[in-house]
């Protein structure tokens, strides 16, 4: 059985190299040494709380350098994590933390968070204790570590079930892919609730031996001053992010010459803003594409060598894709279908959810919903996406999750919510709908439901109310047509 690199990492730094910077944030700069030693407190109190083997601890945090304590933390106990979004409602919290079965959840100091699970403090996490800390457990490959909530097609967000094997091999193929060393430096500008912002900005660099910078909310005229301050050597980021940083106006001339590259992923990024940012800023980006089935990254283009804006670049090492046919057969080089993939980072299954994990992993073969081609040199380009979700500024967001909200009002008889392009997001989501015959419900009853149920970035930009919901000859609503049609209104306005 091969030993797992990445949750003895604290300790195993600490002995290595105490006095190198390890993790930072606005607040607090932690050496090696100062992150061993606040892991090992932070499972003591975890301890403290009943936390062990097998449970699960949720994260209800902003990106701050206590999350990634408290990951390893957990780890050290053989606990999984759940990072939970923040910025959810109440209603969507208390579903994850019910779902993932979360027998601690770590809040922010003062939080006033209304959901029937034990809570404790980040900052009491990291307060010296009373007693000896805990021995570290001897974690297994097979273990859940993460538990990535990623919205359901069926209205309910699923577990992503991510091992310590999907991570110690994802990391292994970053370091690689990447040639990160003990100088690298992320400037981690994603949020750690996603696979992303965890693994890519924050495990991979560790493992190689650097640090990790972390900002707090993204703020487009904070970004290079972070970057002249900190002098990372990479990022990684969202196209709606990148899309900012070139709107800045012409006189912000950043010196970016500590970077490396930058990385783009969640969303197609549009072929002439990488040209754009790239000359204006110097900065080579790469494209990449994953999944947080696939515990975050399955191609990507080179550092070094051909880059090819429009394509996500070849499969990373030790991962296959495929592209098959409605029946899962091989197309023919060069022909487009649904994107598969294969390898030691696809997840373990949906928590608690064997049907549609079925459904997902076939043979071995993880289905993506997507559909791609490669090109003739091997790279993989996105054509389009099976299901009908949106990404709002790389956020996954499924309509049915708004339109289960839309629907628990009895006064709409019928509902649909699609995508609407964006210059910056990419793409926000509008809601269609028709009301039953005398419904005293108005659209502002709408948007306060929404408000309460569902996290901003989910909630619609634009509610319209129309006599009747487009639908094919089958009677099922007809989203190409809605698109369309809103695409033609949106133009008249």
């Amino acid at each position: 059985m091969t030993a797992l690199i990445v949750p003895g990492l604290p300790e195993a730094r600490a002995a290595n190299s105490p006095h190198a910077p390890a993790v930072s944030d606005a607040r607090v700069s932690l050496t090696n040494r100062d992150f061993g030693e606040l892991v090992r407190r932070a499972s003591g109190h975890l301890a403290d709380a009943g936390v062990a083997r097998g449970d699960v601890v949720g994260l209800l945090l902003s990106n701050r350098v206590e999350l990634v304590v408290a990951v390893f933390a957990a780890w050290r106990l053989g606990a999984s994590v759940t990072p939970v979004n923040p910025a959810l409602a109440t209603p969507e919290v208390e579903f994850q933390t019910s779902d993932a079965g979360v027998r601690v959840l770590i809040v922010e100091p003062d939080a006033d968070v209304a959901v029937r699970v034990p809570k404790i403090s980040c900052d009491r996490l990291v307060e010296p204790r009373q007693g000896n800390e805990p021995d570290a457990v001897i974690v297994h490959g097979a273990e859940v570590a993460l538990l990535i909530y990623t919205a359901g097609t069926t209205g309910r967000p699923k577990g992503v079930m991510t091992t310590h094997a999907n991570i110690d091999a994802m990391t292994a193929t970053f370091v690689e892919h990447f040639s990160f060393t003990e100088t690298d430096h992320s400037l981690l500008v994603l949020p750690l609730f996603h696979a992303n912002g965890v693994v890519l900005g924050t495990l991979s660099p560790l493992r190689a031996g650097g640090q990790a910078t972390i900002l707090g909310r993204f703020k487009p005229e904070a970004f290079f001053p972070a970057v002249e301050a900190h002098r990372p050597t990479y990022f990684s980021a969202v196209p709606a992010i990148y899309a900012m940083l070139t709107a800045l106006p012409a006189d912000v001339r950043p010196d970016t010459s500590s970077l490396r590259f930058g990385i783009c992923g969640a969303a197609p990024m549009p072929a002439d803003l990488i040209g754009r940012f790239e000359r204006r800023f110097g900065v080579p980006i790469v494209e990449g594409y994953g999944l947080s089935e696939t515990t975050t990254a399955s191609a990507i283009n080179p550092v070094d060598g051909l880059r090819k804006p429009g394509t996500v670049g070849p499969p990373l090492p030790g991962q296959r894709i495929r592209i098959v046919d409605a029946d899962l057969r091989d197309v023919p080089s060069g022909q487009s279908g649904e994107v598969l993939i294969a390898g030691d980072v696809v997840m373990a299954g949906y928590l608690n959810r064997l049907e549609a994990t079925a459904d997902t992993i076939v043979d071995g073969w993880l289905r993506t919903g997507d559909i791609g081609r490669f090109d003739d040199d091997g790279y993989l380009q996105l054509v389009d996406r099976v299901k009908d979700m949106i990404i709002r500024g790389g956020e996954n967001i499924y309509p049915k999750e708004i339109e289960a909200v839309i629907y628990s009002d009895t006064g709409v008889f019928e509902a649909a919510v699609i995508g609407r392009p964006h210059d910056i997001l990419g793409e926000v989501p509008v809601a269609y709908l028709s009301f039953r015959e005398g419904a005293t419900t108005t659209v502002a009853h709408l948007d306060a439901l929404l408000a309460a149920q569902l996290a901003s970035v989910k909630r619609p930009v634009d509610v319209i109310v129309v006599d009747d919901v487009p639908k094919n000859p089958v009677g099922k609503i007809d989203k190409p047509t809605l698109r369309a049609m809103d695409a033609k209104t949106t133009a008249k306005a």
